[in-house]
């Protein structure tokens, strides 16, 4: 719709314009605020050039009333505009709010440490990637969803360890437990089942490479079933472990563009000839590289497939990764612009108004999954959603579990499920009313219509401004504004029957479209 505006105003000015939201419902739908940005050109008084460019914009159908205020034109858009797309994007449901960007994105995400199950921080930033590679998508991108598999690290060798001395306690042998640990009852799970599989050869040999690794895949398989509870599955996944065969290579790289130095026997890269606040070491003192020089090579390895932008979703502590991951992409000869951090802050779970309870399985954190089987995966996306990501998170659950307005995602859904039943009552199917004219609505029924007509330019805002927030506020003020609108008027039996029914329709449309583009599946009955 704004696309729509833009294209007609730009036609015949032949300049590019910005359309804004008005301050106030009464002065529009629509306003711009060109007539500042040509009184530098043309030396003129922004009032003056909105009052003829007000004249000018006035002969376009798709406006009922076109306004000059104060330098800027405020437009009100006609009732055959609205109508005329109203109809076409009940009639064209997959391909409302789509739109043709055409970039090629890989977004990493999740990439926890295969250690152990997923637990709540971890959700965040799952619900982000996923719902943000959903509005890609849908807005015409080529996107890659990818996990990057943290298998090279000592926490591999510390997971076959704790399975180890878990194994051991089982077996009745006196274990002393070093400093760090994996701890929790999905330990002792692994470890008789490795004992149920391998026998207690694993102990009395002390296989800890084996568990290592046997530890990893079957914690990867439990990730892979966190995630597919609330419907997330990865394109790709890429082990670090793997990566370091190109290790040689990406340091040579990095020597030949002067990005490594050797002091007091580590190697250290430059990164803070790019931005860094100190220099960063990549090798240490016996020669194991550090947990940056996976990275590097990792993401080496993402510019050499030739994608348009790179986006990273990363917990909040890692924000000071970005500037030392931006260097070395700089120093290996790639454009670090192209790679864009999201941060994904922390979430603190109430229940009752009481801090929710650690997971007896996993220990010292809350599942992903215990709380998914409490209040459901679509409130958990809905409420991950609900702020921008690098804001801090605090929910209640058992606000989740309310049937009335104090619940959004039951909210929401009532919104939906209510026209589905309005449309059962009244006998009426989208191809009965379709091609209603939607002429003569009262205001009320205007602003819920156009209202219903914004969601494409919400998930547009969304996804570029990367706040998926905006999806969630726009559905629950769209689906308070229709409960408002129903409770107020009639619609089963009156004359404006049919026209009420095809604007209903309009909402559920949004409504339906909008949380399927985060990972929900509207409710048709409650």
């Amino acid at each position: 719709m704004r696309k729509r505006v833009q294209q007609e105003l730009q036609n015949i000015l032949q300049k590019e314009i910005v359309l804004e939201k008005p301050k106030e419902k009464k002065f529009g739908h629509f306003a711009t605020p060109i007539a500042f940005t040509l009184a530098k050109e043309l030396r003129r008084s922004p009032m003056q050039i909105a009052d003829e460019l007000a004249k000018n914009f006035a002969k376009l159908s798709i406006f009922e009333k076109v306004e000059p205020l104060k330098g800027y034109v405020n437009f009100k858009l006609s009732e055959d505009f609205l109508d005329e797309y109203a109809t076409w994007a009940l009639r064209n449901e997959p391909e409302f709010g789509t739109d043709k960007q055409g970039e090629k994105i890989l977004l990493e995400f999740v990439s926890a440490n295969p250690t152990g199950p997923l637990h709540i921080g971890h959700a965040r930033g799952a619900v982000i990637g996923e719902a943000l590679s959903r509005i890609g998508k849908h807005l015409g991108n080529e996107i890659v969803k990818e996990y990057y598999i943290n298998d090279a690290g000592n926490q591999i060798y510390l997971l076959g360890l704790s399975i180890y001395l878990s194994a051991c306690e089982i077996l009745g042998k006196e274990v002393e437990w070093p400093d760090e640990y994996y701890r929790g009852e999905y330990i002792k799970e692994l470890a008789r089942k490795a004992l149920e599989l391998f026998g207690e050869e694993i102990v009395e040999h002390k296989q800890i490479d084996r568990l290592s690794d046997w530890g990893k895949d079957e914690m990867m398989e439990l990730i892979r079933s966190n995630l597919a509870e609330v419907g997330i599955e990865f394109d790709s996944f890429v082990s670090e472990k793997e990566l370091y065969q190109k290790w040689d290579e990406v340091l040579a790289i990095l020597r030949e563009h002067g990005a490594i130095y050797e002091k007091d026997g580590k190697l250290w890269l430059r990164s803070c000839e790019y931005g860094d606040e100190k220099d960063r070491v990549v090798v240490r003192e016996d020669g194991r590289p550090t947990y940056l020089a996976g990275d590097i090579i990792y993401h080496y390895t993402k510019f050499q497939r030739g994608f348009d932008r790179y986006i990273n979703i990363w917990g909040a502590d890692h924000h000071g990764y970005i500037a030392r991951v931006k260097a070395a992409i700089k120093f290996l000869g790639y454009d670090p612009d192209k790679l864009e951090i999201i941060l994904a802050q922390m979430v603190s779970l109430l229940k009752g108004g009481e801090p929710y309870k650690m997971s007896k399985r996993a220990g010292n954190f809350i599942l992903m999954s215990e709380v998914v089987e409490e209040i459901g995966a679509d409130a958990l996306k809905f409420m991950f959603l609900s702020k921008k990501s690098d804001t801090h998170l605090e929910f209640d659950v058992d606000m989740l579990k309310k049937e009335d307005s104090s619940n959004p995602v039951y909210y929401i859904n009532y919104a939906h499920a209510r026209i589905n039943s309005v449309m059962q009552k009244a006998g009426k199917s989208l191809e009965d009313v379709v091609d209603v004219p939607l002429k003569g609505l009262n205001e009320e029924a205007k602003d819920l219509l156009f209202s219903a007509l914004l969601l494409p330019e919400v998930i547009e805002d969304a996804f570029f401004k990367r706040e998926l927030q905006r999806v969630t506020d726009y559905l629950k003020a769209l689906a308070a504004q229709l409960h408002s609108f129903y409770n107020k008027h009639k619609v089963i039996g009156t004359e404006n029957e049919d026209k009420y029914l095809k604007l209903l329709l309009v909402v559920a449309l949004s409504i339906r479209v909008g949380l399927r583009l985060l990972g929900i599946e509207a409710k048709y009955r409650m």
